[in-house]
């Protein structure tokens, strides 16, 4: 299991192609030796329309906060790369970007254990 959630401000819509990010985190997250099984992924953006950046006065001020959610059971080594892997190509789609205008990236990573993790799923079926 992996699950990616994407918030990024309103002002980043345009130039942002968040779809194309949402495929390359698959895209990754696939990549990653077999790490996460790829009817176990979903990535997702929130378009964030109220929210407030510093002081408030830069007009240009954007962000974007990445929240990788995966299965308990890896080892810290591979959550570690999965997750350099991750934020590398996050920092590349935003590049163009990140030299325009004021742009804050970040991300953060969570492990779920077995308790509390409530699971159905039949997309793993086409994976074998």
């Amino acid at each position: 299991m992996a699950h990616i959630i994407v918030e990024y401000t309103d002002n980043l819509k345009e130039q942002g192609d968040i779809q194309g990010l949402l495929k390359k985190i698959n895209t990754v997250l696939i990549a990653q030796d077999g790490v996460f099984p790829t009817g176990g992924i979903r990535s997702r953006a929130i378009e964030l329309k109220d929210y407030y950046i510093a002081d408030g006065e830069g007009p240009d001020d954007a962000f974007v906060h990445v929240t990788f959610k995966m299965g308990g059971g890896r080892s810290e080594t591979v959550k570690k790369a999965a997750s350099d892997a991750l934020f590398e190509m996050i920092e590349q789609h935003f590049a163009h970007i990140f030299e325009q205008r004021p742009l804050a990236l970040s991300m953060e990573r969570y492990e779920f254990g077995g308790a509390g993790t409530y699971k159905k799923n039949r997309i793993h079926d086409r994976y074998g």
